[in-house]
């Protein structure tokens, strides 16, 4: 495969203004050339010194500590768990019984040894997951990627035998969509020649393929567009309640869901097309991310309703006849975090100024009963989730917070409170510092909150080295989490470590994100900005010794405080972020985030595109803080073209601007722990240099 963009007219039309296009050849000899050469600069100045040693080592231990959690997932009689350390870094799929794995040393089943896989068919195999055919759970396609990147090859695997199928379904390297149908047939959408994936490099064409027969037979069951965002077919395998459903996502928040009849006939789930659907049994839920009117009732965007599935296709909740369950509804500080089903209950975490309480509800008639579930300490995260919702009201349940290691705890609604069954192992002394959550008012007047960790005795004298994190975008909500990581490489060293939760993110539900969409994406980087000033004005620190850094929109948001706000800021690190953002819809998987940006090729939404999209806004004549931008090679998501021509930009201009480019890992930078301790400790390195 190769990872070369390909030429657009609109890119053409850039080629004459930019300078750095070249460097969009992801493997081109003179693009690779230029990386080599700025990776050793930077190893040179950053990556040599005993300090960066030392924590590359101590980094490197937190990631492949066997006192991990080994996380598991049901798959039939067996927890199955995929586990990377010092002496497995590319990973074992293995499994175990549950009576084993309450065990503190459980006995672990080898099921697939991918490094082994990876010496004998030499390829630098990275595990992408399998989905495994139930009930029997004898079955499984098996994902692998080269590198890293999200394109990968599926080939089917035999859990009993512990080997790929011989003749079985396989499928070559491509951005793949399958999912089993029954043990000889199963729906794929990939790469099936000139025409067959959208513009946003997604499959287009979903086909039903038989066992045995060609991938080029296999039968088309729909079709989108072009323009369309992704076309995906599933079937629900629930014993009594067999469906196959077919998606076409218009755009990255829209989407048109169908049920596939036997004869091959869609008939759609009519909700709107921003509203995401789920169905389980019986039952069909439904999140509006707008306010909804249906029958005469309007339902809040952000909330949580339940349908029968059968009445709501008959078209009766459409004509009043009967109405909705509100199972959720948002209020100012309140959203939806997530659900899971058990046999006979729904968990629901909801988050009241971004701390998780969590909900049992029962399905009865009329409203459905309600319960508590045991609560997490002050300003951590809790998340439940079932277990195995076709056989058991068995659940998982995890606490975690920036001081608290995870703690998972085993479970079965209406049998009492859940027991913990493992502990992650503390790899910093927590005592030494405390957690705090804040509210400041942005630009506009809007209450933005975020948390910071420091030590007990800190000094306000604003002289203390603060690492700002942020991501700001596609509802996805920044909370409590701990992290060895982080501890031992900036709060050890005497550093304070913030995350804001800004608007874009999913931290007050949809109202959260869409307040910073397209021409309003502005107001993530003010509710940044104003975190920042609020530091600064409790003299927690000072903009010589603050840093920002965020890594992929999160890169984008450091990226753009970087040329909207640099007098605030004494470093900055992006991270596999989206940079130039007149090409980004020209790269690699750009055009999917149409949604969230707006269209750089129509000139009345570039104008205010143009306003945060660095690369265009880095300009001669000013003083911007030091900036170290990394990638991956293989990052076939944003890619890393931005980085490499925003850097090459500010170097041209003669300001401090560093780069580093792992040549594998995908869009999360490295494919394996070692390079994800080397990445971490180097950017946690370079941020000490400039901000202590």
């Amino acid at each position: 495969m190769t990872y070369a963009q390909t030429p657009t007219p609109a890119g053409a039309l850039q080629a004459q203004d930019d300078p750095y296009l070249w460097l969009e050849d992801i493997d081109g000899s003179r693009a690779m050339a230029w990386v080599k050469q700025q990776d050793a600069a930077t190893l040179q100045r950053h990556g040599q010194s005993p300090a960066f040693a030392r924590l590359d080592q101590r980094l490197l231990e937190v990631l492949d500590s066997d006192a991990r959690i080994p996380f598991v997932e049901k798959l039939g009689g067996h927890y199955y768990n995929f586990w990377r350390d010092k002496a497995h870094p590319r990973g074992l799929w293995r499994r175990t019984t549950l009576a084993e794995y309450r065990k503190a040393e459980p006995a672990w089943e080898t099921v697939l040894d991918l490094d082994a896989l990876a010496d004998t068919e030499h390829e630098n195999w990275i595990w992408h997951g399998a989905q495994c055919l139930k009930p029997g759970y004898r079955r499984c396609l098996v994902s692998l990627s080269r590198g890293g990147a999200d394109a990968d090859v599926v080939r089917e695997f035999d859990l009993l035998a512990k080997a790929f199928v011989e003749g079985g379904f396989v499928l070559p390297e491509a951005k793949t969509q399958v999912a089993w149908v029954d043990e000889d047939h199963i729906f794929v959408g990939t790469d099936f020649g000139p025409g067959s994936m959208t513009q946003s490099s997604y499959p287009r064409i979903a086909k039903l393929w038989t066992r045995g027969t060609p991938l080029a037979q296999a039968r088309t069951v729909y079709e989108g567009k072009p323009e369309d965002l992704a076309v995906s077919a599933w079937r629900d395998l629930t014993p009594g309640y067999e469906r196959s459903f077919v998606q076409r996502a218009l755009a990255f928040y829209d989407s048109e869901s169908y049920l596939l009849g036997a004869d091959g006939r869609l008939t759609r789930i009519d909700v709107p097309t921003d509203a995401e659907t789920s169905v389980e049994r019986e039952w069909l839920l439904i999140e509006p991310r707008s306010d909804w009117q249906l029958a005469g009732r309007t339902y809040k965007a952000g909330s949580l309703l339940a349908a029968d599935f059968d009445a709501y296709l008959a078209g009766h909740y459409r004509t009043g006849r009967r109405e909705l369950a509100v199972l959720f509804e948002p209020t100012d500080t309140t959203a939806l975090d997530g659900y899971s089903w058990t046999r006979h209950h729904l968990i629901l975490n909801v988050m009241d100024d971004v701390v998780n309480r969590l909900e049992v509800l029962t399905p009865q008639p009329g409203a459905w009963k309600r319960e508590p579930l045991a609560g997490a300490p002050a300003l951590s995260a809790i998340d439940a989730g079932g277990i195995d919702a076709d056989e058991s009201d068995d659940y998982f349940l995890t606490v975690t917070g920036f001081l608290q290691p995870t703690t998972l705890y085993h479970g079965t609604l209406g049998e009492g409170q859940a027991q913990p069954i493992k502990h992650s192992p503390s790899f910093f002394d927590a005592s030494k510092y405390q957690v705090s959550q804040h509210f400041v008012r942005s630009k506009d007047g809007t209450r933005v909150p975020y948390f910071e960790i420091a030590p007990k005795a800190m000094a306000l004298d604003g002289r203390n080295p603060t690492l700002q994190y942020g991501y700001g975008g596609f509802e996805i909500s920044l909370q409590p989490s701990y992290s060895g990581s982080i501890g031992r490489a900036w709060l050890e060293q005497g550093g304070v470590y913030v995350v804001a939760n800004t608007r874009g993110g999913g931290e007050y539900g949809p109202r959260w994100h869409q307040a910073a969409l397209k021409a309003d994406r502005l107001r993530a980087y003010e509710d940044f900005a104003a975190v920042s000033e609020d530091l600064i004005r409790r003299k927690v620190t000072s903009p010589a010794h603050l840093a920002a850094m965020g890594g992929s929109n999160g890169g984008l948001l450091a990226g753009n405080m970087l040329t909207l706000y640099p007098q605030l800021y004494g470093a900055i690190v992006s991270q596999v972020a989206l940079l130039d953002m007149k090409r980004y819809t020209h790269l690699s998987a750009g055009a999917s985030w149409i949604a969230e940006y707006g269209d750089p090729d129509k000139p009345s939404e570039w104008a205010w595109i143009r306003t945060f999209s660095p690369y265009q806004n880095v300009q001669p004549g000013r003083r911007y803080p030091p900036v170290l931008f990394t990638t991956s090679t293989r990052d076939d998501r944003v890619g890393p073209a931005h980085a490499r021509k925003m850097a090459a930009k500010m170097q041209a201009l003669g300001y401090p601007a560093d780069f580093y480019e792992n040549v594998e890992g995908g869009h999360g930078g490295a494919a394996d722990n070692r390079q994800l301790a080397f990445m971490h400790a180097l950017e946690y390195t370079w941020l000490w240099h400039h901000v202590k």
